[in-house]
């Protein structure tokens, strides 16, 4: 059965009717190859190349043959996996061949020449998974996050995202919302019906409303979690010239992705390395260092450092510690950062953290700070909002509950319109965008058919 709305979402490269195939493992020399087909025509071709269809959902030893010639291409594994139970909810099969170039595009140019086949575009095979109702739109997203993680924490979050953690809540807020337009419809136009609670439109309504809106305006006040753990959590080392800056990136990152020079203003633009901190995805920036100046060129580079700080989840202000009884005090969301700790015997402030880049000291202290400032900033992989997309469509849902609930007197076909308008803000989080579930609660609820 196809998601209600998502259909209406396909157009002429959705491929309907055709039978996709792509290799489902990277390019390249590899152990192992595997290439998968979905769709009507998936039975015949399987039976074409491997000569016999596979019991159901067991890899099954096959001669992979050219259908015309007859010409034996390898010797692999193939499978079989019949819908609507697969992951497309159509037929589906896969080839599990040697891995080398020459066999992966002899059996790719044979799918080719089949009747009703046609490759693959990006993310074809998850979009059919979606439209024939085996996956809502936020857990196809998970997928796309699990493949793009690169921390651990990532890696949980989207996990959690395809398991269906934002569908299942999501689905809850709305069949709460779909319950009150039911009763707020039938209110409407079943009045004279006996069997009908001719208060549902009182105060209790406005109350579910109010609770309603508060359980998702809890989830989107996260401080973006989700969002900031999928992009990573920003780290701005800024501070003058000379400060080491360049030095300390390249020591974090463990190798010389900086330029480092003895010069002044040798670095002009931002310099990002990516890291995994304890899990947490960490990207460490290398700026421009703040000074007066009337280059243009170094000018700009710190105009742009400082919309980096502005941006960051955390600035990392450095000083060399024979001048850090210079410096001003950081903001409170920053860490001062005594380098090159090794001119003097002691830091200047016992409050702040000194490290020396070229020999190592202090550096596990630095990295423990910014791991704990990560922590608090992105949690452990629990977001349950985690696209702008959803936030948009939640806080949408929110603002036509609150409607409701502040205006619960006015003419109640206003307040059915802002009911639907918050379950179909609700629905697009997953895809789930029409009537047919408002429909099935109000004749649940209600003997209108007597």
């Amino acid at each position: 059965m196809r998601v209600a709305g998502l259909s209406a979402m396909a157009d002429p490269a959705d491929h309907d009717g055709l039978t996709l195939f792509a290799p489902a493992s990277g390019f390249g020399r590899a152990a192992v190859s595997v290439i998968r087909i979905s769709g009507p025509a998936c039975r015949r071709a399987l039976e074409a190349i491997s000569g016999s269809l596979p019991a159901p959902r067991r890899l099954s030893l096959r001669a992979i043959r050219d259908p015309d010639s007859r010409e034996t291409i390898d010797r692999g594994l193939v499978g079989w996996f019949p819908g609507p139970n697969s992951f497309t909810g159509e037929d589906m099969a896969e080839f599990h061949l040697h891995g080398g170039l020459a066999v992966r595009t002899a059996v790719l140019r044979i799918l080719a020449r089949l009747p009703g086949c046609q490759a693959a575009g990006p993310g074809d095979f998850t979009r059919r998974a979606a439209l024939n109702g085996r996956l809502d739109l936020a857990q196809a997203e998970g997928i796309a996050d699990l493949i793009d993680a690169e921390t651990e924490a990532q890696r949980r979050q989207a996990l959690r995202q395809l398991d269906g953690a934002l569908g299942r809540q999501v689905g809850a807020w709305r069949e709460t919302a779909i319950d009150l337009l039911a009763r707020t419809e039938a209110a409407l136009d079943f009045s004279d019906e006996g069997d009908v609670d001719d208060d549902g439109l009182d105060a209790a309504l406005a109350g579910n409303a109010e609770a309603l809106s508060k359980q998702i305006q809890a989830a989107l006040g996260d401080g973006r979690r989700g969002e900031r753990l999928r992009e990573g959590f920003f780290v701005v080392l800024a501070g003058p010239p000379n400060a080491g800056k360049s030095t300390l990136l390249n020591a974090l990152a463990g190798r010389e992705a900086a330029i480092v020079s003895s010069l002044p203003g040798t670095t002009r633009d931002a310099i990002e390395v990516r890291c995994d901190l304890g899990g947490l995805p960490v990207v460490l920036v290398d700026t421009a260092g703040l000074r007066e100046t009337d280059d243009p060129v170094e000018s700009e580079g710190i105009r742009r450092t400082r919309r980096r700080m502005e941006d960051a989840d955390l600035v990392l202000h450095l000083l060399p510690a024979d001048e850090a009884g210079e410096a001003a005090t950081p903001p409170q969301r920053g860490l001062a950062v005594q380098t090159k700790i090794d001119l003097l015997a002691a830091l200047r402030s016992g409050d702040d953290l000194g490290v020396c880049a070229l020999s190592g000291a202090g550096l596990d202290a630095l990295l423990d700070a910014i791991r704990a400032a990560a922590e608090v900033s992105l949690g452990g992989g629990d977001g349950l909002v985690t696209r702008e997309r959803h936030r948009d469509a939640l806080t949408r849902a929110c603002s036509h509950l609150d409607r409701v609930a502040s205006r619960i007197t006015s003419a109640p076909e206003l307040v059915a319109e802002d009911l639907r308008l918050a379950v179909r803000a609700l629905g697009e989080v997953v895809g789930h965008v029409g009537v047919e579930e408002m429909l099935d609660h109000l004749f649940a609820g209600f003997c209108i058919g007597k």
